[in-house]
C-alpha cells in the first residue's frame, strides 16, 4: 500500500502533476458532483480516498475536489485483490475507517466486505465507486438529479420494508418467489450524509431475502458486471432453491462464472443475498460497467453470496449482482413493477 497524504505533506505537489498528466481536468465536473453532491465534503473535513493504480487519475480528481469544497484529502493506493469483495489488506483497512468521508474508487469491490462495514460502524459516510471509468466521470449516471430522485427511491424502500413476500417474472423465463418479512428496505440515492453507504451512480432501492426463502428460476438477460463477465451474449440460467443456486446454465459465461464460484470453496458463495431495483434515469443502457448497470431504470438484479452488509447475515468470500431487462415485480401481489415500467409514484 502506498498514501499520498493529506494538505500540505510532501509530494503533493508531484502527486497532483501524476494526476494531471492523466486526465484530471476532463474529470473535474464529476468530481465535483461526487465531492459536493453525494458525499457533501464540508470544511476541514478528512476524506480517505482508497483506489488502486489503474484508477489513481480519478483518485486525483476527487481528492482535487475535496481540497477545493474545504476538505483533507488522503489517497490510498491499495495493492491488487484477486476477487470482488475479498477482504482488503489490514493497512487498508484500517485507513478506510480513518475519515468522515470515504471514496472508493476501485477495480474490485470493496462494498461488501468487513472493512466497509466497520468504516461505517467507526461514523464513516462512504461512497463506492467500484470499477469507474473516466466517460462515467464525464457523462451518463453521475449527471441525474439525485435530489429529485430521492423520493421515489425513499418510497421503493420503504415498499419493500413493509412487504411480506416478492415475486418477479421477466421475458426471458425469470420466475422468482421469496419472503422479505422482518427485512428493512434500503434506499441508496447517492447521496450521503450520515454515516452509511451508497453506490454511485447506482440509485436503487433493495432489500435482503429471507434467509432460505427464494424459490425458482433466475434467467439472466441484462449484464452480470462482476469478474470480466459484463453485457450478457446469451442468458445465463440459475436454478434456485431453499434460498441457494442450485445451478447455473447457458453459454460460455454461465461456464466461467461456475467455475468461478466452484474454485472458492464457499458453499455461502451461492446465498440469495439481495433485491434491487434500478432507480437512474440516466442509466440507459448496459455497458458492462458494474454502477452503471446496476442502476439502469426500471431493471432488478438479484445479489449473490454475501448479504451482511444489507440485512442479512451471511459473509461469503464473493458477491456479485446478476440484472434482468424488464421485469415485473409484485410486492404481496401488488404490482410495482410492469415490464420494465415503474408504477410507484411518490
Amino acid at each position: 500500500m502506498a498514501a499520498i497524504g493529506g494538505q500540505g505533506e510532501e509530494g503533493v505537489g508531484a502527486a497532483r502533476g501524476a494526476y494531471a498528466g492523466a486526465g484530471g481536468g476532463p474529470l473535474r465536473r464529476g468530481a465535483r458532483v461526487l465531492v459536493e453532491v453525494c458525499a457533501g465534503v464540508r470544511e476541514r473535513e478528512q476524506v480517505v480516498v482508497v483506489c488502486d493504480d489503474e484508477r489513481l487519475a480519478i483518485a486525483g480528481a476527487v481528492r482535487d475536489a475535496t481540497e477545493a469544497a474545504g476538505g483533507i484529502a488522503t489517497v490510498v493506493t491499495a495493492p491488487p485483490r484477486a476477487i470482488d469483495n475479498q477482504e482488503p489488506a489490514r493497512p487498508v483497512a484500517a485507513a478506510m475507517a480513518a475519515g468522515s468521508v470515504l471514496f472508493l474508487p476501485v477495480s474490485k469491490s470493496l462494498s461488501h466486505t468487513r472493512a466497509t462495514r466497520e468504516a461505517i460502524a467507526a461514523g464513516t459516510r462512504v461512497v463506492s465507486m467500484t470499477a469507474f471509468t473516466e466517460r462515467m466521470m464525464r457523462e451518463g449516471g453521475l449527471f441525474a438529479d439525485f435530489p429529485d430522485r430521492k423520493p421515489l427511491c425513499d418510497r421503493m424502500a420503504q415498499l419493500l420494508s413493509a412487504a411480506r413476500e416478492v415475486r418477479i417474472t421477466g421475458p426471458a423465463g425469470t420466475d422468482l418467489v421469496f419472503s422479505v418479512e422482518g427485512r428493512r428496505g434500503n434506499s441508496h440515492a447517492c447521496i450521503v450524509r450520515e454515516a452509511g453507504f451508497t453506490a454511485v451512480p447506482n440509485i436503487e432501492a433493495n432489500t435482503s431475502p429471507a434467509d432460505g426463502s427464494t424459490q425458482g428460476i433466475l434467467v439472466v438477460d441484462g449484464s452480470i458486471p462482476y469478474y470480466g463477465v459484463g453485457v450478457i451474449r446469451e442468458p445465463v440460467t440459475f436454478r434456485i432453491s431453499d434460498g441457494f443456486v442450485r445451478g447455473i446454465e447457458g453459454g460460455e459465461q454461465a461456464r466461467f462464472l461456475r467455475e468461478l464460484l466452484a474454485a472458492q470453496e464457499d458453499p455461502f458463495v451461492y446465498n440469495i443475498a439481495q433485491f434491487a431495483i434500478g432507480l437512474n434515469p440516466e442509466c440507459r443502457e448496459f455497458t458492462g460497467e458494474m454502477l452503471n448497470d446496476e442502476g439502469v431504470n426500471g431493471t432488478i438484479h438479484i445479489g449473490i453470496g454475501t448479504s451482511a452488509s444489507l440485512g442479512g447475515a451471511v459473509q461469503a468470500k464473493t458477491h456479485f449482482d446478476a440484472i434482468i431487462r424488464a421485469p415485473s415485480v409484485w410486492l404481496d401481489g401488488e404490482p410495482v413493477i410492469r415490464e420494465g415500467e415503474l408504477l410507484v409514484s411518490t
